[in-house]
Parts: C-alpha cells; structure tokens; sequence
C-alpha cells in the first residue's frame, strides 16, 4: 500500500485537471477503512444545478470516471434530492450521517472546495462500516489540500486572468483528451491509420461528438478606437458571464485574444449546438453594458473532423465567424452548413467527422 507522501506526491504528477478527481479518489480508497468514495459536483446551466458524480469508486473494485463534457445534464439529479450533499455545501463543514443507527454503516462528507472558489462547488463522500476515527478524518483533510493546491495551480496556469475562462494554451493541452477518448468503454478502430504526429494512441479511438465554436464582438476595434481600449477591455468580462450563464458547466469556454472567445461542446445533436449560440447571441443582444449600450456578438462554429487539431479546427471555425462579421454581424454561422451549400471549398460527402 502506498503512504499519503507518495499518494500526494501522486497528485502533483498530473497536469490534467480531470483526473484529479480520478487519483484523490484512489488515495481515498487505499488510506482509509471505507468500502467506497464518490466525488459528485455541482453542475450549471441557465440557472439550473444539478449534481455530477464525476467519480466513484468500490473497495471491492469496481467504478468509473466521467468527463463533466460528455454529460446530458439533463439527466443529472437536482441538488435537493441529495439533501446531505447539499446539506454540506451550505455548512461548509465535514458531515457524518449515521443511516443506520449510532454503531452502524457511516457516510461521511466533505465539502470539496474552499470557500475561496466560488465557482467550484463540490463533497467527498466515503462510505464505510462505522464511523472514522481521527486519523483517518485527518488524512482526508490533508489529501483533500493536497488537491485544493493542484487544482488551483492547474487553474492558475490555464485560465485567462481578465476574463476567468479557459486560455488558449489550455485548448491546445485539452484538445486531444476532451476529443479522443480514453481506450476504456469506447470501440476501437485498429484499421484507422494515426495522423502524423498524434502518437500510437490514436489509431486505437473512434471519436466522438464535439463542436468547437468562436465568438466575437461586432465593432470590438471600433469601440476600442473611440471609447479607448480601457473602457473596451471592461466588456469582455462581462461577455465571459454571459457565456457562463448561457452554455452548460460541462462545456469548456475560451478567452483566445481580443474579443475571440470559444467554445467546446460535446453533443450528437447539430441543431443543439445552434440552439447554444442562438440564446448566448440573444442574451447579448438583450444586455445593456455599461457606457456602450447594446452591442453584437456573432459565432462561427464547425464540428471537429477526425484529422483535426486545434489549429484547424479553429480555422474552419473563424471561416464562419468571418461571413457572419461581412454579412453584418449578430449571426450565428455553421461552416458545416455552407460546406453542404458547397462554400469554402469541400466536399461534404467526404468529410470524415466525429
């Protein structure tokens, strides 16, 4: 068995964020008495939250592992019907619960972020056969710092610090494992020949559902020509709420450069996808901003072909965002509709996507 050094020693190896939630749970498991730790977050949409049990796992083996960007957050249940959960979250504090009696069965919760991330919420919970001791209490505190420190570094060094979005490196990092699935639980594909330079690992992946999408303000440059670039730099936080309040917790938002935004979104449905962007067009258009009234976005969006890579991918998507800018602007823009219409030069019949 590992001690709690190497475990969180373990934790600072990785530079995913995503599977931090993966090796705290492991850490869990191995250290304490418990026959299972879940890690469940609370998910946004429109002012919707819903609980996500990004990890689970059992003593007795077992589990499994959920990127928040494959969700339906349709599905998820709300916070009210785990009421201990939530219970948690609003004490901020550890909560034990005796479900069957003093000397029986124990769930233990722990609120997983501090109060610093206002953002992030979300419990460890461990189930074990009675309740824990002070040492075990103990080495779930310090493991759960442990991953407070990872998280915020990881956070730190891929979010924009004018906007709080995802940067553009952090695109580059994510691109390959948000798109390409890990081995387990998809099909495999051994017939599929590697692209140059994506390494053996992909020949072995069937992709899957994702549209990447840009956004940008109409009149950006002009509004930074005449009210100064001050007073235009204020706008784009305030674009980046919107986009939190408009698209799913799951889907990943991008501030690039500028007035360039992103959005990654994982979904089967193409009208879906247009349906997203439609309202966080709308919610732009209805918004009064401070000093420059009401103003545009249009989006440009593409879904990600099996030989894409970051760079192309938002190639095609700034095609889209460009004809809507030329053809006036507050526009939401498929490239995949004007290649079917026979626009920027493909062919949609032989257009391998995901």
């Amino acid at each position: 068995m590992m001690t709690l050094t190497e475990h969180i020693l373990k934790l600072t190896d990785h530079r995913d964020r995503n599977w931090l939630e993966l090796t705290l749970s492991k850490a869990l498991l191995d250290l304490l008495p418990v026959q299972r730790i879940v890690i469940a977050r609370v998910m946004r949409r429109e002012g919707d939250s819903r609980w996500l049990e990004v990890a689970r796992l059992d003593a007795m083996g077992g589990g499994r592992l959920i990127d928040p960007i494959h969700v339906d957050f349709s599905t998820l249940p709300p916070l009210a019907e785990a009421s201990d959960r939530l219970k948690c979250l609003q004490s901020r504090d550890l909560l034990e619960i005796a479900w069957a009696g003093d000397a029986g069965p124990r769930i233990t919760l722990l609120p997983l972020f501090s109060d610093l991330r206002p953002d992030d919420e979300g419990v460890i919970e461990v189930h074990s056969d009675a309740a824990l001791d002070e040492e075990a209490l103990l080495t779930m505190v310090q493991l759960r710092r442990a991953y407070r420190n990872m998280y915020t570094l990881l956070e730190y060094s891929n979010r924009d610090a004018l906007t709080g979005l995802f940067n553009r490196k952090s695109l580059e990092d994510a691109f390959y494992s948000a798109v390409l699935e890990e081995l387990d639980g998809i099909r495999v594909a051994p017939e599929a020949a590697a692209p140059a330079g994506l390494g053996q690992e992909r020949r072995h992946r069937i992709p899957v559902n994702y549209w990447l999408g840009s956004i940008s303000l109409d009149g950006f440059s002009l509004i930074s020509d005449q009210q100064g670039p001050e007073v235009a730099q204020q706008v784009l936080p305030l674009l980046a709420r919107l986009m939190n309040n408009t698209f799913r917790t799951c889907d990943r938002l991008y501030h690039f450069d500028g007035a360039h935004f992103g959005v990654l979104i994982h979904c089967s449905d193409e009208a879906l996808v247009l349906a997203a962007f439609e309202r966080f067009r709308i919610n732009v258009e209805k918004f009064f901003f401070p000093k420059l009234g009401y103003l545009s976005v249009s989006c440009g969006l593409s879904p990600v072909g099996v030989d894409d890579s970051p760079t192309s991918a938002l190639e095609k998507t700034q095609l889209a965002l460009d004809f809507a800018q030329r053809s006036g602007g507050n526009w939401v823009c498929s490239h995949l509709d004007w290649v079917r219409r026979g626009f920027f030069g493909d062919n949609p019949e032989n257009i391998d996507l995901f």
